[in-house]
């Protein structure tokens, strides 16, 4: 066992304590009064392996059940069902494509202060049948028995071979690009 390995800790996520977004944004000629809606992650598990001696030796892996994805804004009950119904059937695919997964192929940090640190995760994330790199920028507080990342990331749709959302015969769509933000929160396993 390298001197990486020994000074990993591990950590499991809790989504119960965690939040994790998508935004998407209306546009088009009536996009004043399309919907942009606010979706939240419900069911997804992840590992952290956290190495403050060796930083770049730290990774992360991420599981969402694709079908776990809720609508949180203000809408009606009918509104919400056919906009998850879309989600779900015609945007992701859920019967098809069933989990998303992250996998950190290269973790970058810095040291900001005791316990806290500056993160730049990279791997590959499968989403609706494509495997993309993608980067994720976070805040890092690791002490104790938790571990905390908050941030946000950009992801565009038709990297994923997925099309955007059209209403009322295209005059409301939704943008390509997705904002993702996210405060995880991780409990480390005991050994």
């Amino acid at each position: 066992m390298s001197a990486t390995e020994t000074s990993a800790v591990i950590y499991r996520v809790d989504a119960r304590r965690s939040r994790f977004v998508v935004r998407a944004f209306a546009t088009g000629l009536l996009s004043a009064f399309g919907h942009s809606p606010t979706i939240a992650i419900r069911d997804f598990t992840g590992e952290v392996q956290f190495s403050p001696d060796h930083l770049e030796a730290s990774s992360l892996h991420l599981r969402i059940k694709a079908d776990s994805l809720e609508v949180t804004d203000e809408v009606s009950d009918k509104d919400r069902r056919e906009i998850e119904r879309q989600m779900r059937e015609e945007v992701l695919e859920t019967a098809r494509y069933p989990e998303i997964v992250f996998e950190s192929t290269a973790v970058a940090a810095e040291k900001v202060s005791e316990g806290q640190y500056r993160v730049r995760i990279t791997g590959n994330l499968s989403l609706h049948g494509v495997i993309r790199e993608c980067s994720i920028n976070a805040q890092v507080i690791a002490g104790g028995d938790a571990l905390r990342a908050n941030g946000e990331f950009p992801l565009r749709q038709s990297d994923f071979s997925i099309k955007p959302v059209s209403a009322v015969g295209g005059t409301i769509k939704l943008k390509d690009e997705l904002k993702f933000s996210f405060d995880i929160v991780a409990n480390k396993l005991k050994g």
